[in-house]
């Protein structure tokens, strides 16, 4: 609404100013600026009105600020779905305590709503390298460009997730709480950084963001704050069992995918979830808690002389264990971090341990830290002052491995099947192994148990309409989602056409499930299947060349509206398979760069472009 001379009682020069003024208020200024006119307006006479005026700027300042709405945003930034899991559970929360609440994914969210937007939470993740994950990407690009609006009249929290084994922690959460306080934004609470085991401090955070609220009289009086719920409590049918309560599979089967005389070891296990209630989709991971493996924990043992059988205490509730127990199903022992490095160079004996965290050298301590663990450490600076507890206080927990599930309920109602690559190699003299994937492939035998959780990934999901297209590319381990793709369309019967690009090295050796994927080409369950063994020939053949070769095809297929998905490596692979695929768009669709990036970035927006990468 624009002011105008004929309908107030203002000159041609004050509804300009007012016109120019009103419109840039956030809605605390235009009710400040209300009781500040009717202080004015009520002042005994003429000449007192500019000390009427002065006494209601000073009260205005010095009164409360006016109750903030009841209305909570939260956005949610997730690649694996703790994030995701996280904000909706701080949604039911603070549903409990009187807020209206809404909860989206970043890449749903219209950032054309942000300025209107008064009470902001941001629950985010880092992926790989201090990346955002793949649903926040277009929100991230926008909130740190020159496009984002100031937001003076926003309040926020953010809590982070991520995981200190890597450098740059918690890195895309740090950079949301910079630039919204830079934007203008007033911090609610502090933002929070979690490592893998976060229940405690995500708890925690919510907690205070719920106390903060309240006390801004958002939600009224008297309501009591509900506890925090665990991130990750219930699946799709509300089981008993989750990340912090995993139900014991009992191994039914343990197979090596790949034929004699290959490098590889690929491990197929089917696990029973009989009696658990766990349910999942094509698409989700299921979480797995290992064990260290018992010959490093002995030589952990030897190198500082500890006690096997001493009593250490494991975690905050009490629970005590003997120690070389505590190692094996316990403590993480083979991730050096630099939190922890850092902790440990001020009890070692080697003083030089120090010199890692040089500030004039901050590439030192990653060079060192690169391919070595807590053993390694200990025996280059070692021995540690205190006690084995001194020193396992300082460990976190094991974190749960994530695996892609290769299988689907609907065709195995009491099973989850996963793949995994067995890693073995040599770093600094010594041989080194996978924690969970040669516990599967050594150690864990048909009858054993393995406690375990469904990851639920809605990153990663099947078309609705299940006659939508689908274009595959899975090399290695990657293919597992896409053995669960297949065997759901397979028991609904969908009819969209599917094309999937796998690849390894060896045709003869490494052709994972290949029997599995003959069939489903013979019956028209996969309509096309394109592959690579880039050990077969000269020239080092790979999926995305596959992908370049039959560009004009697939363009073709993602004009006719297909989804694409890529599962697998992310440091080369999938970066790789982008690309290419940008490539394809280009040279096809006759698209310069730039509109190639925006029709990829289209596609992700409408969920057509989905990545399962690690």
């Amino acid at each position: 609404m624009q002011l105008q001379v004929t309908n107030s009682p203002f000159n041609q020069e004050q509804v300009d100013l007012l016109n120019r003024l009103l419109p840039s208020l956030t809605d605390s200024q235009k009710i400040w600026l209300s009781g500040f006119l009717a202080a004015t307006a009520s002042a005994p006479a003429a000449s007192a009105a500019p000390l009427a005026a002065q006494q209601a700027l000073n009260v205005a300042v010095a009164a409360p600020a006016p109750a903030a709405s009841k209305d909570v945003t939260i956005l949610f930034g997730s690649q694996s779905g703790n994030s995701a899991g996280f904000a909706k559970k701080s949604a039911k929360v603070l549903t409990e305590n009187g807020f209206n609440v809404t909860v989206s994914s970043m890449s749903d969210f219209k950032t054309n709503q942000l300025k209107k937007v008064q009470q902001l939470l941001i629950v985010a993740s880092t992926h790989g390298e201090g990346e955002p994950p793949d649903n926040a990407i277009s929100f991230h690009e926008f909130l740190l460009g020159k496009r984002a609006p100031r937001l003076e009249g926003m309040t926020f929290s953010v809590l982070a997730l991520g995981d200190t084994s890597y450098e740059l922690f918690c890195q895309t959460g740090k950079e949301f709480d910079a630039r919204l306080e830079e934007l203008g934004a007033t911090r609610l609470v502090d933002r929070v950084d979690c490592d893998v085991d976060f229940d405690e401090p995500a708890s925690g955070w919510l907690k205070s963001v719920v106390d903060r609220l309240k006390e801004a009289g958002s939600a009224g009086t008297g309501a009591a704050v509900a506890a925090a719920p665990s991130s990750d409590a219930g699946t799709a049918a509300e089981s008993a069992y989750s990340r912090t309560n995993p139900f014991r599979a009992e191994v039914l089967a343990s197979l090596n995918l790949n034929g004699r005389g290959s490098n590889k070891e690929t491990r197929h296990l089917e696990l029973s979830l009989e009696g658990s209630g766990i349910a999942y989709k094509p698409g989700d991971a299921l979480g797995i808690y290992p064990q260290n493996d018992p010959a490093l924990v002995d030589e952990l043992l030897e190198a500082t002389k500890w006690d096997a059988q001493a009593q250490v205490t494991v975690n905050k509730n009490g629970e005590v264990r003997a120690l070389r127990e505590a190692l094996i199903d316990y403590f993480d022992i083979t991730t050096l971090s630099k939190p922890l490095a850092e902790k440990l160079a001020q009890i070692a004996a080697n003083k030089e341990a120090l010199e890692l965290f040089d500030a004039s050298n901050r590439e030192k301590f990653k060079a060192y830290a690169h391919g070595r663990d807590l053993l390694d450490f200990i025996r280059d600076y070692g021995p540690l002052q205190g006690s084995a507890q001194d020193v396992v206080s300082l460990l976190r927990k094991i974190p749960a491995r994530l695996y892609s599930i290769a299988s689907a309920q609907s065709a195995n109602p009491d099973e989850v099947h996963l793949t995994i690559g067995a890693v073995r190699y040599e770093a600094h003299g010594r041989e080194r192994k996978g924690v969970c994937s040669v516990y599967a492939a050594e150690r864990l035998q048909p009858g054993d148990t393995v406690p375990v959780y469904i990851q639920p990934n809605d990153n990663f999901k099947l078309p609705e309409d299940p006659s939508t297209p689908i274009i595959m590319v899975g090399p290695g381990t990657g293919i597992a989602p896409f053995r669960s793709f297949m065997q759901e369309r397979e028991e609904s019967g969908a009819e969209g056409p599917s094309w999937l690009f796998f690849g390894d090295q060896h045709f003869v050796t490494d052709f994972l499930y290949q029997t599995e994927w003959q069939r489903w080409i013979k019956d028209g369950v996969l309509t096309r299947m394109d592959v690579a063994f880039s050990r077969d020939t000269e020239d080092k053949v790979y999926v995305q060349h596959r992908m370049l070769q039959h560009g004009k095809e697939l363009f073709a297929w993602l004009e006719q509206g297909a989804s694409f998905y890529i599962c697998g490596d992310e440091k080369n692979m999938a970066k790789d398979v982008h690309r290419a695929l940008l490539e394809i768009i280009e040279t096809e669709g006759g698209k310069s760069r730039e509109e190639a990036e925006n029709y990829l970035a289209s596609m992700q927006q409408s969920k057509r472009y989905q990545r399962d990468v690690y």
